[in-house]
């Protein structure tokens, strides 16, 4: 597994249960969507400035294993 997925989370409170920015509420297929319509890096960030670089490169690696046609062993949240 890539270590940027640490970073993304699949809480079912959470974007409907859809893989998100872990901490925050960026859907890693908005970020995709956005990158393929050639947003920069600096214009995602201004728009989330909650987020960070690895951030978007993690969304931009849990893309890529989901394209990989496998499940992907990601741990959601757990009620404390």
């Amino acid at each position: 597994m890539h270590p940027l997925l640490k970073r993304i989370s699949i809480d079912p409170k959470v974007c409907i249960g859809k893989p998100c920015i872990r901490g925050t509420r960026p859907g890693v297929s908005l970020l995709l969507d956005r990158i393929a319509d050639r947003e920069t890096e600096a214009e995602l960030l201004a728009d989330y400035p909650q987020s960070s670089s690895d951030d978007i490169r993690a969304a931009i690696a849990c893309g890529a294993e989901m394209a990989c046609e496998r499940v992907i062993p990601i741990t959601p949240l757990l009620a404390a």
